[in-house]
């Protein structure tokens, strides 16, 4: 019997590097990008063996800007993986997107190669939030895109939106949120911009420059709060930290990482979690030990809003989640920040607002 695998492929690539952003992608010229597309498919290749013992039940193609390739370079990506891995019909196939990268033809050629999933890089309906990210695309060129991708017969599409970025107020960020969710897609992303060292933005906006320029703490807290209470208005709930998504468009591919369902990596840079060794593409693997691997599904299937299940924590471990975390279980309980219902332990409310803190609690428990 296979077992089940994700796949993730990383496109380094991109057409200029947002100001914040600190992923592991660069802009590079057609040359090194077909190149590197021919390293790919030899990499996949080499997984033949591997891939004997497994069924692929999703696949990411993430980066990155993976719509910057060519057809003709994902068609030749997609062969590869075909030659070599089983893939479920019923698979979740997702592409990250940027507006401004796709034409309609890219669109329909994606449908072709069996894509039944867009992630687009929204973030915001204001132009001079965008331009303030560094994003290449105004809020329009993303409305063309969009509507674009809906004409491509794709329905299954989620928006990346970020709050807490440099001009937005909560109002302009109220109307990114309503103009999203107006559109109807699918899934919906929200994230707090975080300033991350290495980045333009650091040099901007870190250890306190320009503080002005940003919204105050007490701001970006309503805006949270308004994340969580205007997608619930138009439908979409929560069914993690930082994800939304209408009844049955929950992101199959990241439930399976919150999950530690196995998953491989492939690119530059790209992580894989196949039995109980962890690894990046051209670093050393890393055996995890019984403490680590109950720790992570912990601190990670908490994220899930419905929590972690005591069965399949036993079944995993062959010791019940009393046995090894009851006194963290029951400190937590008692500050309200985790609840049970029915198998699950899962957040509060106050619970997911400092999740870091509970999820740590985890972290050399075991």
């Amino acid at each position: 019997m296979r077992k089940p695998l994700e796949l993730y492929i990383h496109i380094p690539f991109c057409v200029s590097k947002c100001k914040y952003c600190d992923f592991l992608s660069a802009p590079v010229g057609p040359g090194e990008q077909a190149e590197y597309v021919k390293s790919l498919c030899r990499k996949i290749r080499s997984y033949a063996e591997l891939a004997k013992a497994y069924r692929v039940i999703s696949i990411f193609i993430g980066g990155g800007t993976p719509s910057i390739l060519e057809e003709g370079q994902m068609e030749a990506v997609f062969h590869a993986i075909g030659e070599i891995f089983q893939t479920e019909a019923s698979a979740e196939i997702t592409l990250e997107m940027n507006p401004g990268t796709v034409s309609y033809e890219k669109l329909t050629a994606y449908r072709k190669m069996g894509i039944n999933r867009l992630s687009i890089g929204m973030q915001s309906a204001d132009d001079r939030e965008l331009r303030a990210l560094g994003r290449i695309h105004t809020y329009e060129e993303f409305l063309a895109s969009y509507h674009m991708a809906r004409e491509a017969d794709f329905s299954n599409i989620n928006l990346d939106l970020m709050s807490a970025i440099p001009h937005q107020t909560r109002e302009s960020y109220e109307r990114t949120l309503r103009t999203a969710a107006g559109l109807a897609p699918e899934h919906i992303s929200a994230y707090s911009l975080i300033i991350e060292e290495g980045t333009p933005f650091y040099e901007m906006y870190g250890e306190g420059r320009n503080a002005s320029d940003l919204p105050d703490e007490d701001t970006e807290r309503l805006m949270y709060e308004d994340t969580k209470r205007i997608l619930r208005e138009y439908g979409y709930h929560r069914y993690e930290i930082s994800n939304y998504a209408k009844q049955g468009f929950e992101c199959r591919h990241n439930l399976g990482y919150w999950e530690r369902t196995e998953y491989l990596g492939i690119g530059t840079g790209a992580a894989s979690l196949i039995g109980n060794t962890r690894f990046t593409e051209g670093g050393e693997p890393e055996i995890l030990s019984r403490a680590d691997q109950m720790a992570e599904y912990m601190f990670l299937g908490l994220r899930k809003t419905r929590g972690v299940s005591r069965q399949r924590f036993e079944e995993s471990f062959d010791s019940s989640m009393e046995e090894i975390y009851g006194r963290v279980i029951d400190d937590m309980k008692e500050k309200g920040l985790l609840e049970e219902q029915g198998d699950h332990v899962r957040l509060t409310e106050r619970g997911i607002d400092i999740s870091n803190y509970v999820m740590c609690e985890f972290l050399g428990t075991g």
